[in-house]
């Protein structure tokens, strides 16, 4: 009921149009009630001679022959279907409309939110669980609403007034046509209870398809080059074949209790036909009745049969909701405070305070980490692989927060910040140089949304880019490629470089910015990154010592403890006993 609830809830913002959707999807009661009337009134007065009802009697002349009557109950026939059919083209029209918008909106929601989670929490889950959930799951809560709840709610109003109609015709068969609904929604209990588990581990099992193409082909050079192509299919294959048994355990379970519920309803429509037609043959009830009551009992049984076959689309639509949820509850990377500081641009100054770090309260990873930097620090970082050396630099943007002591920036803590306005302040070059599959040009302004092509152009000659992106076959609108694959190492690098320069952010961080690629283009690249780094702060991680020369101070970690280093002891690769120090780095300017 919770979820309910909640579902209920986010569903505010679209009450206008899915009141709209009801009150439309309610005008099926009416039509329905008249769907039979035209069939009544060709058998009892068009063929038998009966008087027609009253309300035909006032627009009739009184000595209307039997061809008129039956060519007025032909017109109505046509009319009430013509009224019908269009009653459901707009329902149809409307529910996509406000079920499309719903899962739109929900699938920005769980993208944005997706966007604030923790590295942690995607290194656990995967990314290809919270895509299927952000493309696949997203839908429930429109499904639920549109098609679930909206056709219940149409399927009680036409239920009530068939019922009504039944029973002011015979009381009998009313109470006959009735006998069959405490089965139904047996069934549907039953139903109900048993398979929503199975929905769940229906959607899990997707999901793991899903993850097996994403890594598959995501690292298909790797697959290649080891020749691995039949192993992926049969990974993907066993997975997929165990979602298919799932699906088709569902489908007989859905099939078992669809006929199920047919059966009931058609030993009720048998019962009422029999006892009708004997109330037919003793007179005390016309042909035309009994047609009109068999049609209304059809209406009549068909909300019951939407009331129970709900049951499977609920179950599925549940899970969804559910695995929906669960994405959505996760919590963020880092929380902002309610009172949280804008800020425009920062000095960059830095105070690491005994500064300590653990994942999920296991070892920790950094401890009584102590360092005062100066705006316009150059500070290199070295260390072993696992020292701690990218998670030092996570901490700097609020990728994660330090569990123990504080990190103070421009004097105040950084978590006195707004998320967004802090992040603002770095500009960061990876070892491996992000790129997106845009044109050149999109992927440099990608550092400043608006950015003018003259912008862009300056920023890739300050990266010594520009004279390789116009020997492009399109020059700056040439497409990378996903992930940038398209360029070499060095030319990937050198727009992320030049992406830096358009961000033009007063923090650097540089993360191997020069293993990936060649002497000769590292020696270029270190050219343009004595440019960016003037007159900014700047850590760069770096295993290649010649590679720290640029920077004012280095420090080593070893075991997730720091110690400030001169460059003799660094050239003779000597690795002191690390011990927390409380140094203050001076720019060499």
């Amino acid at each position: 009921m919770t979820m309910w609830r909640r579902a209920v809830s986010d569903a505010r913002p679209d009450a206008k149009p899915l009141f709209g959707l009801i009150v439309l999807s309610l005008t099926a009661a009416p039509l329905a009630l008249l769907l039979p009337v035209p069939l009544k009134l060709a058998v009892d007065s068009g063929i038998n001679n009966l008087p027609v009802p009253a309300w035909l009697a006032t627009v009739l002349p009184t000595d209307a022959s039997a061809g008129t009557i039956l060519a007025v109950a032909a017109v109505l026939q046509v009319v009430i279907v013509m009224l019908w059919q269009a009653q459901i083209a707009a329902v149809n029209v409307a529910s996509k409309a406000v079920s499309e918008n719903m899962t739109l909106r929900a699938r920005g929601q769980l993208l944005a939110h997706a966007q604030r989670l923790s590295f942690a929490f995607h290194d656990a889950r995967g990314t290809s669980d919270s895509i299927y959930r952000i493309q696949y799951d997203s839908p429930s809560l429109a499904f639920v609403a549109v098609y679930t709840f909206i056709p219940l709610g149409s399927a009680v109003l036409t239920f009530g007034s068939m019922l009504f109609v039944i029973f002011h015709i015979s009381v009998k068969l009313a109470v006959v046509a009735m006998c069959i609904a405490p089965f139904l929604f047996a069934y549907y209990y039953y139903f109900s209870t048993r398979m929503s588990p199975r929905y769940a581990e229906s959607k899990q099992l997707e999901s793991n398809a899903l993850q097996h193409v994403h890594e598959t082909l995501g690292a298909l050079r790797v697959v290649k080059s080891f020749g691995r192509e039949r192993h992926e299919y049969d990974r993907f294959m066993g997975t997929s074949r165990k979602s298919v048994r799932a699906q088709v355990d569902l489908s007989r379970a859905e099939g078992l209790f669809f006929v199920l519920v047919g059966t009931t309803t058609a030993i009720g429509t048998a019962l009422v036909l029999y006892i009708g037609g004997t109330d037919v043959r003793a007179g005390t009830m016309t042909i035309g009745s009994l047609l009109l009551v068999m049609g209304y009992l059809r209406e009549l049984y068909g909300p019951l049969e939407t009331l129970a076959n709900t049951g499977p689309k609920v179950e599925g639509y549940r899970a969804g909701l559910r695995r929906t949820y669960e994405l959505l509850d996760a919590p963020r990377d880092v929380p902002e405070r309610a009172n949280a500081l804008a800020l425009d641009r920062c000095l960059g100054s830095f105070e690491f305070d005994s500064v300590g770090f653990a994942y999920d309260d296991g070892a920790p990873v950094l401890a009584d980490l102590n360092l005062r930097m100066r705006p316009g620090t150059k500070l290199g970082i070295v260390g072993q692989t696992g020292s701690g050396k990218t998670t030092f630099v996570s901490l700097l943007t609020r990728f994660y927060d330090p569990t123990a002591g504080r990190i103070l920036l421009d004097g105040r803590d950084l978590r006195d910040y707004r998320v967004t306005d802090l992040r603002s302040q770095f500009s960061i070059v990876l070892q491996d140089a992000v790129l997106f599959a845009a044109s050149i040009a999109e992927n440099i302004a990608y550092a400043r949304p608006g950015a003018t092509m003259e912008q862009v152009s300056a920023a890739a000659r300050a990266a010594e880019a520009h004279d390789f992106i116009e020997r492009m076959p399109d020059g700056y609108d040439t497409p990378v490629g996903e992930r940038g694959l398209r360029l070499s190492g060095g030319e990937r690098q050198r727009i992320a470089l030049a992406r830096a320069f358009l961000r033009d952010a007063p923090i650097l961080i540089l993360d191997e910015p020069t293993s990936a690629v060649d002497t000769a283009t590292e020696a270029a690249i270190m050219r343009t990154l004595a440019r960016l780094m003037q007159g900014r702060t700047v850590f760069m991680i770096a295993h290649r010592l010649s590679t720290l020369d640029v920077c004012d101070a280095v420090v080593s970690l070893k075991h997730g403890r720091m110690v400030l280093r001169d460059r003799a002891t660094l050239s003779r690769g000597e690795l002191a006993r690390p011990h927390p120090i409380a140094a203050t780095v001076a720019t060499s300017r």
